[in-house]
């Protein structure tokens, strides 16, 4: 138990408290401006918005051909804030033409593609402009963390998701499925303009920088295409689950039946977000590391299991906050809580610790084996089990990329001591 508590010691110096609040409060607030869309818009014209907002999810983690994940390794081994500043802006200038660029290509592929459902291509051009304000807010809050400005970056977590609950309100209100996304899109641009500034970068001030090389761009290239993989994990299910059973309803179902499990990873999550500067600015030192992932991980195994009674206890009762008629999928809530265990375990560790050594490429391996089995096994689970057959299939993923990310990077790091 010691060991536990150093570890929440040596987070909590960190404003880890911080991190996790706003975590916890940001999630509150998401969740409720979910149920409120679920509320104010039918179930059908929603399940459209959900479909297309998947794709565009899919999409968003590779804004700026993904220099925001090299600003984040790179600049967590940069020594002087005026490097780190220097860089920013180098990112930004580059990610943001980057972005433009994909946002136009969405475009032209959604008019060209047949989707299953009405409007989806019209709700994917539009959804598409989100990747542009997603990347300039992902390397807002990114440099705050290599500042070690935790508060800060906790309270913007907050200001983007109290703006969200109010645009969703207001505009799903007034609007219904249109107004929903609008909204998704309005969030973030407003959120921007409250903390842009608090960076206080002198843009017209550089520092010569010799990491911007070809290794740069790689790294963040293979990083942002293992995070598009890892988030089209989740959405593939939702798009299976249209396409194969060609009903919006189920569609909505999922995601809502889904939303608590999913939303649990915010655990891990809050932890790595913190910790993610501190452990690759000592990534050399072997005795750090090798405490760090056994305090981790002890905690994080007594979490599940906490995780895990409480569902089987309360199923019914939590799937009922959203609709009594969800307490049918019961089962399926089940086998997401025990899959998603597999994540805080393992996965959400060492896919960071990964990512840390600078091989990013490894996670973007990994989830592109787990991707094609989960393509696989869905054809074949959700026409014959429902939802339900989607929700096996991401519980074997979740453990299955965890326990492999663990293996990888146990071989990995024993080199990449003895070169370093």
């Amino acid at each position: 138990m010691k060991e536990i508590q150093y570890f929440i010691l040596d987070f909590l110096k960190r404003s880890g408290g911080y991190v996790f609040s706003a975590t916890i409060i940001s999630r509150l607030l998401s969740f409720s401006a979910s149920w409120i869309a679920l509320q104010l818009i039918p179930n059908k014209e929603l399940g459209i918005v959900l479909f297309a907002f998947n794709i565009i999810g899919f999409i968003i983690p590779f804004g700026g051909v993904g220099l925001h994940q090299s600003l984040l390794r790179f600049g967590a081994l940069l020594k002087t804030n005026e490097e780190k500043d220097s860089l920013f802006v180098y990112v930004l200038k580059k990610g943001m033409i980057a972005s433009l660029l994909i946002v136009l290509l969405i475009i032209i592929g959604s008019f060209l593609i047949p989707f299953t459902f009405e409007n989806t291509g019209y709700y994917v051009a539009f959804l598409s402009f989100i990747i542009i304000p997603h990347y300039l807010l992902s390397i807002i809050k990114i440099q705050f963390r290599l500042k070690h400005n935790n508060k800060t970056f906790s309270y913007l977590e907050i200001i983007y998701n109290v703006i969200l609950i109010i645009t969703v309100s207001v505009l799903s209100y007034f609007f219904n499925a249109k107004g929903y996304a609008i909204a998704l899109l309005l969030t973030p641009c407003i959120t921007i303009l409250f903390f842009i500034k608090k960076l206080n970068i002198k843009y017209s001030k550089k520092v010569s920088l010799n990491i911007t090389d070809l290794a740069f761009w790689k790294y963040g290239f293979f990083a942002s295409l293992a995070v598009s993989v890892a988030q089209f994990l989740f959405a593939i299910d939702i798009l299976l689950i249209g396409y194969l059973l060609n009903n919006a309803e189920t569609v909505t179902q999922y995601k809502y039946v889904s939303l608590i499990p999913f939303s649990l990873l915010f655990l891990s999550q809050v932890f790595i977000q913190t910790d993610f500067v501190a452990f690759t600015e000592k990534i050399k030192d072997k005795r750090y590391i090798t405490k760090y992932i056994k305090r981790y991980m002890l905690f994080f195994s007594f979490i599940s299991l906490g995780i895990i009674g409480i569902s089987f206890l309360f199923s019914h009762q939590l799937l009922a906050l959203f609709d009594s008629s969800f307490i049918k999928f019961s089962d399926t809530f089940l086998i997401l809580i025990i899959g998603v265990c597999g994540i805080l375990i393992f996965r959400g560790l060492f896919g960071n610790l990964l990512s840390s050594i600078g091989k990013a490429h490894i996670n973007y391996y990994i989830g592109s084996a787990a991707l094609a089995l989960n393509i696989g096994s869905n054809y074949f689970l959700i026409p014959t089990y429902g939802i339900k057959g989607a929700a096996i299939t991401s519980a074997f993923i979740m453990w299955f990329t965890g326990i492999i990310s663990y293996v990888w990077f146990l071989i990995l790091y024993k080199k990449y001591c003895t070169i370093s």
